[in-house]
């Protein structure tokens, strides 16, 4: 059985987090969307839908995987690269489908969940993966069951109702049993004699990991799994359930908790309930709460974002798909940040605060709630960000983490910023 991804017509809702990547290609919590999937299904194959924009960043992410291609004479599980794997009844639904020969389609309202097609290529319709996006009539005519429990990510913001569980499922799917020897003990990890720990089974260290002295991991609550070659500095607090990515900085001083990093970030002041996709810093004191930053993002110093009103009631955000402010349904939202964004010291965001791909804001006061991609400025103004200019910036930021900018993030970006002309001239000074 191969598993295929697929993009639909819901993701520009998604955004700002979509406007780089494939929706799958989201950071759940220890995984991504493709990488939880991939663990719950499975599939002796894999095979990717994209949409035309992200489609190149994408083969070259997952290379040699295919991507908008159906492999020849494979039974096939079409799934929604919105679909969170969560071990729920419609995980199961799914899982049981594939042990029938009978092909069937998974729909909750107008969404295309899943679809089961045993030889894929021989029974659907030609050319269907490289569909710009791919919807229910793709496999229109199959039987069709109704999944109401499926867990689909609508809006960036439900990435944080599935940060807490996602975090507890990754550290169980990453690490076989609790791991009986005190840190101290354990020969892959450097752990200073300093170190303090509470529940010291639930705290898991990759090959290579660095606790120094005295840094505080506190397991109670929730596991905590610190990556390869990743470091925890002096003073550090780490209050599970988190996930320090591979080679990422967890620096002094820094109180961390709930969260979930990628590869090579640096963390620091307060950080809570927030997914930080990877290679991205927020290297100085400041706080954080129940945000979502993208790639090669950087916070300066003493950055600080607001999680709550001061009424306690439901934030708003904006949804660039819908032009307009919505109900994220949270008491506490904070900061959604595309990639390669920058803001400069003393930033403060609003609660609910979005803002694109490749923004760089600065100034006293608060930036807009919405900053649509491409922008330069803060409170006082917006204007476009030139995009030679943001272009030369990611190349040079992408090096410093041994990371090529290459001829296929170029041509994104660059149809990026023409597609959101609009926006920037609705929204900009």
């Amino acid at each position: 059985m191969h598993l295929c991804l697929f993009e639909d017509d819901h993701v520009p809702a998604l955004r700002p987090l979509v406007e780089t990547r494939a929706a799958y290609d989201l950071r759940l919590g220890g995984r991504t969307v493709l990488e939880t999937a991939r663990d719950a299904f499975e599939p002796t194959g894999l095979a990717l839908h994209a949409r035309p924009l992200v489609a190149d960043v994408t083969r070259r992410a997952h290379d040699p995987v295919a991507v908008n291609a159906l492999p020849d004479g494979a039974d096939l599980l079409l799934v929604n690269g919105r679909f969170v794997a969560d071990e729920g009844a419609a995980q199961q639904q799914l899982e049981e489908a594939t042990d029938r020969d009978e092909a069937r389609a998974f729909v909750q309202g107008d969404a295309l969940v899943a679809a089961w097609v045993p030889d894929a290529a021989a029974t659907l319709p030609d050319g269907v993966l490289p569909r710009p996006t791919l919807t229910a009539d793709a496999v229109a005519g199959l039987p069709t069951t109704e999944l109401d429990d499926a867990t689909l990510l609508g809006r960036p913001w439900h990435l944080l109702g599935t940060l807490r569980p996602a975090l507890m499922r990754d550290i169980a799917a990453q690490t076989d049993a609790p791991s009986p020897e005190a840190l101290p003990e354990r020969p892959h990890a450097s752990v200073h004699e300093s170190v303090t720990s509470v529940n010291d089974a639930q705290v898991h260290l990759g090959a290579g990991a660095t606790l120094r002295p005295g840094a505080l991991l506190n397991a109670e609550d929730g596991p905590i799994f610190v990556g390869p070659d990743a470091i925890v500095h002096e003073r550090a607090i780490v209050r599970g359930p988190c996930v320090i990515g591979p080679k990422t900085h967890v620096k002094s001083g820094a109180n961390v908790e709930g969260t979930a990093t990628g590869t090579w970030c640096k963390i620091a002041g307060e950080v809570h309930d927030t997914i930080v996709q990877g290679f991205s810093n927020k290297s100085h004191p400041g706080f954080l709460g129940h945000a979502v930053l993208g790639c090669w993002c950087n916070l300066g110093a003493d950055t600080n974002t607001s999680n709550l009103k001061n009424d306690y009631g439901e934030v708003s955000a904006y949804a660039p798909d819908e032009e307009r402010y919505v109900g994220t349904g949270r008491q506490f939202a904070g900061l959604f940040m595309g990639d390669h964004s920058k803001c400069g010291i003393n930033t403060m965001f609003n609660t609910g605060t979005v803002v694109g791909t490749n923004c760089n804001l600065y100034g006293g006061d608060f930036p807009p709630r919405y900053v649509p991609p491409f922008s330069w400025g803060g409170a006082d103004g917006l204007t476009t960000y030139r995009l030679d200019k943001a272009c030369e910036v990611a190349e040079r930021v992408m090096a410093r983490r041994d990371t090529d900018f290459t001829e296929a993030d170029r041509s994104l970006l660059t149809t990026l910023f023409e597609r959101t002309q609009d926006e920037r001239a609705t929204h900009l000074d």
